[in-house]
């Protein structure tokens, strides 16, 4: 009898040490095949020579902009319709200067102390360049919005994003 609860002790340890065996081998197998699953991700995120020159990346990836911040401008139109018609040469243009590539990316601010209105990211070399393309802006060029300039260092990857935005977008902004 003694040696039977000894059997059953040695047997209850074997099957304890089993159920560890397989518990380690499964948290194992789980970090195995979460660790091919971050090498592979790792190598789909490869550098690409081609994009990198066909998009103006230096070597992090980035290139300059310039980042013009549109706020409200000296005079007050009370006509409501010379100003829609205004603000609709306005968005217009952001079309046309988007379709040309030029511009990368524009959108309205909320309201704020500042009196910002809204951005344009604009892919050129210069702040001059904005600023001749920011003068084609009929809200600008009304003195309803006034532009301030900045140089930006950014990923060389912001002009791509519009051909998502078109997959994504129900209803166009300018008809």
């Amino acid at each position: 009898m003694i040696l039977n609860t000894k059997r059953e002790q040695v047997g209850t340890k074997k099957h304890y040490t089993e159920n560890q065996n397989r518990k380690r081998m499964k948290t194992f197998s789980i970090f195995l095949i979460s660790l091919l699953l971050v090498i592979n991700g790792l190598k789909s995120q490869e550098y690409d020579q081609a994009l990198a020159t066909e998009l103006g990346a230096d070597e992090r990836g980035m290139k300059s902009y310039v980042l013009v911040i549109l706020k409200t401008g000296p005079v007050s139109v009370r006509d409501k319709h010379q100003r829609d018609s205004i603000f609709s040469g306005h968005m217009q243009n952001i079309g046309r200067m988007s379709d040309a590539g030029w511009l990368v990316s524009a959108g309205p601010i909320g309201k704020n102390e500042r009196q910002y209105r809204g951005i344009y990211i604009f892919d050129v070399r210069t702040i001059e360049e904005a600023e001749k393309l920011v003068l084609t802006d009929p809200a600008v060029s009304s003195g309803l919005l006034a532009a301030e300039y900045y140089p930006w260092y950014a990923s060389a990857a912001l002009p791509v994003h519009k051909k998502y935005h078109q997959k994504i977008q129900k209803k166009k902004i300018v008809e």
